[in-house]
């Protein structure tokens, strides 16, 4: 699925929380999280800083236990 599918599919609210992670992660890599409405910046950031990806948009091992 392409990020525009699946930005579509998680405005909705059709994405698991992990997916929803994944697709976050892609953002960040792509720096798209930092230029799309602020709710990407945000929730970015939130998952940044609750340990599930990092600046890079690598996604971590707490991600996979969702």
């Amino acid at each position: 699925m392409d990020q525009v599918s699946q930005i579509i599919a998680y405005e909705s609210g059709e994405l698991t929380d992990q997916e929803i992670v994944y697709l976050f992660a892609d953002l960040v890599k792509s720096g798209m999280a930092w230029s799309l409405q602020g709710h990407y910046g945000r929730t970015a950031h939130l998952l940044i800083r609750e340990g599930y990806i990092d600046f890079e948009g690598n996604v971590s091992l707490a991600a996979l236990e969702l």
